[in-house]
């Protein structure tokens, strides 16, 4: 072989070698609106959380359709992109089954050699429109699903965080589960959820689970390590609220309501919630604190648009106190 065509095929190889880096510019100030997926009449797109790995943000999120005989399911869904325009298709993760509407999927995070999905079951049996909007039932749970790829996932498996000698119709309504890694210990994860406040778990291996306690908070936990301290973001009735703690013991509430530009919104007049942020200030394609969340309107929940009518938007900060969007001033 010449020693010019070797050298030619060696370079090839370290071209394949991984996934392509896209230029770099700024992915924020290239968007021209705050929506990223729109819901309407027969379609709501709620809960998003995302994870950035190899130069592509992953999108998760509750993918809610009004289907045949007016009957409303909810998914867990999953989209990805490179630049903020281009999506792949939306692929569904989760089974077409009301006594389960797995949905609110809360984060991703690595364990050894997989990927590990933390979401919720939400079951409304034999819903349809003319009960719009109906809650779920006291039979709500959390579970994990395991992945290689972030594609190909594996089916739920219940966190028994409350134990294992508490049997799972013992644990009690919860809700949007997130996970984290313990700041000061290595190897120790943390499981919040949705009940009693924001209820906190402890965990070794993901699987088996130890009890600590709760703290006052809305719901929709999403858990930040920044300076040493956790920043518990969380969302009440209407809008997005912080909290921090170094223990996770002492909370203080930090900054104001966020509502970004609702005011303005149509899309999001009638709330404003589920805030998921990542610290992207180290990618130059992003540089802020990134957040997804979801508006829906213009009618409130109450009056129908849960089910319906709900869009994921996105907003970026420097701080986590001041936000801006696109086309803020425009």
């Amino acid at each position: 072989m010449q020693p010019l065509l070797f050298l030619y095929l060696i370079a090839g190889l370290f071209a394949w070698s991984g996934p392509a880096e896209p230029p770099v510019n700024n992915r924020l100030a290239a968007l021209t609106s705050p929506i990223l997926f729109r819901g309407d009449e027969h379609t709501a797109y709620r809960d998003p959380s995302f994870l950035y790995h190899q130069y592509s943000l992953y999108v998760f999120f509750t993918l809610v359709r009004i289907e045949e005989e007016h009957k409303i399911y909810s998914y867990v869904a999953m989209t990805r992109t490179k630049d903020l325009q281009q999506w792949t298709p939306l692929r569904i993760l989760t089974p077409r089954d009301q006594r389960l509407d797995y949905s609110s999927p809360g984060n991703v995070v690595r364990q050894g050699d997989e990927w590990v999905l933390c979401l919720q079951t939400y079951p409304r049996p034999d819903y349809t429109t003319d009960q719009m909007p109906r809650y779920a039932t006291q039979d709500a749970r959390i579970f994990t699903m395991r992945s290689r790829d972030l594609i190909h996932w594996s089916s739920p498996e219940l966190l028994r965080v409350k134990g294992p000698s508490v049997t799972e119709k013992d644990m009690g309504r919860m809700i949007d589960p997130y996970l984290l890694a313990d700041k000061d210990e290595p190897g120790k994860w943390w499981c919040f959820y949705k009940q009693n406040g924001v209820s906190m778990s402890s965990s070794s291996d993901l699987r088996n689970w130890t009890f600590v306690g709760h703290t006052e908070s809305g719901e929709n936990a999403c858990v930040l390590v920044e300076d040493n301290q956790y920043i518990l973001m969380h969302s009440p009735k209407n809008g997005i609220c912080l909290k921090r703690s170094t223990d996770l013991k002492n909370w203080q509430d930090w900054g104001g309501l966020i509502t970004l530009g609702q005011s303005d919104w149509s899309w999001a007049k009638g709330r404003l919630t589920a805030g998921s942020v990542l610290n992207l200030k180290q990618i130059p394609a992003f540089g802020k604190y990134v957040m997804l969340f979801h508006g829906s309107g213009p009618l409130s929940e109450e009056e129908g648009d849960f089910d319906k009518n709900a869009s994921i938007g996105i907003a970026w900060s420097d701080d986590l106190l001041t936000w801006q969007w696109p086309a803020q001033n425009r």
